[in-house]
């Protein structure tokens, strides 16, 4: 038999849910199996499959050791070197400065060398992450950006920080999230970007669609120019929506792409670009981030903001162009 006693990370949900992430290797035929034959127990009760896992709950699980080890698999935590900066830090929360040229999650050519693993191995050397098969809560990211958009990535430590992150994010203007650029051409004013966009899942690109396409997602972004001069302009970007390659492919659709964008971008643009300040992808950074309407367990973070630095290398390009 296995005994387990649930803390914050596992509280407050539903006891399927929680074998299904406890046992990652077992079918979901076999826990809910065990359910209905009763081998699973809390607190000394027969309980449903529709149970709320409380905080210190003790659930026991009737379970052959072999069966128990083959089901429950190991969490792999790879020790890899730090080249994020972390930016804020608290028992709830990380908030790291993200390179450019690294993905945040793994993809079908990368498995290893992520910003979320590189987290993980941050928390384990901290003693704040164990990769143990007890533990059924990893710290992840509540939002991505792209490989070479370098900035602000945010991390729940905990489940409930990880809900009430995911939940802000789902409410929208919950968290204003600014981005700076720099874009082909002179924009004088500020402007509102509303479009509709669906995804070429092949060429692994967005692109615009008519708002009457039933497929079609809003697609919503705040511009407004800091600096500008005859060839280009400085942007503050905010969206209010999330989209994937959302800012560049709302920019290229006004004629204003992102310098150095190779999937939306001008090419003859690029080429100069590349060649004249050796900057090979988009000119994007995730640069500020504030908790306006902060939920749950993170109410505390109510009006804090963080800011990120440009990488000097922008900050260098930034200042040739606009000297």
């Amino acid at each position: 038999m296995k005994k387990v006693i649930i803390d914050m990370n596992n509280a407050n949900q539903r006891i399927d849910k929680f074998l299904v992430k406890y046992l990652p290797l077992a079918p979901k035929s076999f826990i809910y199996k065990m359910i209905r034959k009763k081998d699973v127990k809390v607190n000394g009760s027969k309980v449903n499959e529709n149970y709320i896992l409380q905080l210190k709950d003790e659930v026991s699980l009737f379970l052959y050791d072999d069966l128990f080890m083959q089901f429950a698999g190991k969490k792999e935590i790879h020790d890899l070197k730090q080249t994020f900066k972390v930016l804020y830090e608290d028992d709830q929360i990380l908030v790291v400065n993200k390179p450019s040229g690294l993905l945040v999650h793994e993809d079908q050519n990368e498995e290893v060398h992520t910003l979320s693993n590189e987290v993980l191995s941050y928390l384990k050397r901290k003693g704040e992450y164990l990769d143990s098969v007890e533990n059924t809560f990893t710290p992840g990211p509540v939002h991505r950006l792209d490989r070479n958009t370098s900035g602000i990535v945010i991390f729940g430590k905990t489940l409930p920080a990880l809900q009430s992150l995911n939940e802000m994010m789902k409410q929208r203007h919950c968290i204003d999230k600014k981005y700076l650029t720099i874009v082909a051409g002179r924009i004088e004013s500020d402007r509102e970007l509303i479009d509709y966009v669906k995804k070429n899942e092949a060429l692994g690109r967005m692109y615009l669609v008519s708002p009457k396409d039933p497929d079609g997602l809003k697609m919503h972004t705040l511009i407004h120019p800091l600096k500008y001069n005859a060839a280009y302009t400085l942007l503050e970007v905010k969206i209010v929506t999330g989209r994937t390659h959302q800012i560049r492919i709302h920019l290229a659709s006004i004629d204003h792409p992102v310098i150095g964008d190779s999937k939306y971008g001008n090419y003859e643009l690029n080429k100069q670009i590349k060649k004249q300040y050796r900057l090979s992808h988009q000119f994007l950074h995730a640069y500020q981030i504030t908790f306006t309407k902060p939920l749950g367990k993170l109410a505390y973070l109510k009006d804090k903001t963080i800011t990120c630095p440009l990488p000097l290398k922008l900050e260098n390009i930034k200042r040739e162009i606009f000297n």
